[in-house]
């Protein structure tokens, strides 16, 4: 297996990743490995409770996609890791490899196919 071939699959989504992140979210200055979720001009107290609504939505939203994509980020981490400690590509379930092919459409992956249920 080309390790090589996927820490560069790994590190260009992670860059990616990052770019997207900081678009909606920023790092706590106190732990740069957590993302926090840029806050909304809440100065609406004395507007139309329709544009409360919307903005608190709006935030919440936001709030899950931050999510989604901060977890996405640290399993990508994660396999960074496992690459530089000689871990990468093996299933945490049966110590067996794990597929050229699931690496390749995850290559985040930290299971086999048949562990992965």
């Amino acid at each position: 297996m080309n390790i090589e071939y996927f820490k560069n699959k790994l590190e260009e989504e992670k860059t990616n990743l990052e770019k997207h992140l900081s678009r909606i979210a920023r790092q706590n200055p106190k732990d740069p490995e957590d993302w926090q979720t840029n806050p909304e001009n809440l100065n609406i107290m004395n507007s139309d409770p329709n544009e409360q609504a919307d903005v608190f939505e709006e935030s919440a939203s936001k709030e899950a996609v931050e999510k989604e994509i901060e977890d996405r980020l640290n399993e990508i981490k994660s396999a960074l890791r496992k690459i530089e400690d000689g871990t990468y590509g093996i299933c945490e379930k049966g110590g067996c490899k794990i597929e050229k092919k699931r690496l390749e459409v995850n290559p985040a992956a930290t299971t086999c196919i048949e562990h992965a249920h």
